[in-house]
């Protein structure tokens, strides 16, 4: 069996994490770590390791541009693709811009969990390619 990809997703909603990771971990292809609070995420990519995250927009203290800008500052991680989740914009506009707002793919929340594992793969297959 090949090698679990390792999927960070923060959000600071528990149950859009917990969902998340349940989901992903069900398929089998995925180690997931979830992270609520944005600071604690810089931690967790040390310790984790990720191939891809997903991260949340809008969130307290810290935004996910944010955390984003910071995860791109460090050079062991500024190749690990984020996608963003976010209720900021509705699936018609993500689906208009061909899934990618600002340079990043986009996901649209309420969330379809076959349409993030899809977003997940298409990712992490353009990483491979790299």
């Amino acid at each position: 069996m090949t090698n679990k990809k390792r999927i960070l997703i923060v959000d600071d909603e528990p149950s859009i994490t917990q969902l998340l990771r349940l989901n992903l971990e069900k398929t089998g292809h995925y180690a997931v770590r979830a992270e609520n609070v944005a600071d604690r995420a810089l931690d967790a990519l040390q310790e984790f390791n990720p191939d891809l995250i997903l991260l949340d927009v809008m969130m307290p203290e810290m935004d996910g541009g944010q955390l984003a800008e910071k995860i791109q500052a460090t050079r062991a991680f500024k190749h690990v693709p984020i996608v963003f989740l976010t209720a900021a914009v509705k699936q018609e506009e993500v689906d208009a811009r061909d899934g990618m707002i600002g340079g990043f793919p986009y996901i649209a929340k309420p969330l379809n969990v076959r349409g993030v594992i899809r977003v997940i793969e298409k990712n992490l297959l353009i990483t491979a390619d790299s």
